[in-house]
């Protein structure tokens, strides 16, 4: 059974930073893409996504050069560094498995983040 935890979202400022986590379980973890998407209007948009072997990673317009997708593939988790953050950024964040073309449906908790100004 694929189980996937997110922690680390909190109420910050505007400005602040945070690091989110998310230890996975179930399937092999360091072949698979990983992405990290969060909740919106109507389903989840998606903000981040790394290869399997940590070494690529390709971010949604808007958190480009503030967001930051990484991997500990011995410890089978991965992150998002989130600095900068806007009030736009409140919302509930997922990880998922796949790409940014292929990303599973989230089906786990999240961790709400919400950024106040």
């Amino acid at each position: 059974e694929v189980r996937l935890e997110e922690s680390g979202g909190d109420l910050v400022q505007s400005g602040d930073s945070l690091r989110l986590s998310c230890t996975a379980s179930g399937f092999t973890f360091g072949n698979r893409e990983m992405t990290w998407v969060r909740q919106a209007p109507g389903g989840f948009s998606w903000v981040a996504s790394i290869n399997s072997a940590g070494d690529s990673a390709r971010y949604e317009r808007f958190v480009q050069g503030r967001f930051t997708i990484s991997r500990d593939n011995a410890e089978n988790t991965v992150f998002l560094q989130m600095n900068n953050l806007r009030t736009e950024d409140t919302s509930v964040y997922y990880c998922t498995e796949g790409g940014y073309r292929d990303w599973v449906r989230p089906s786990c908790r999240g961790t709400p983040v919400t950024v106040s100004s």
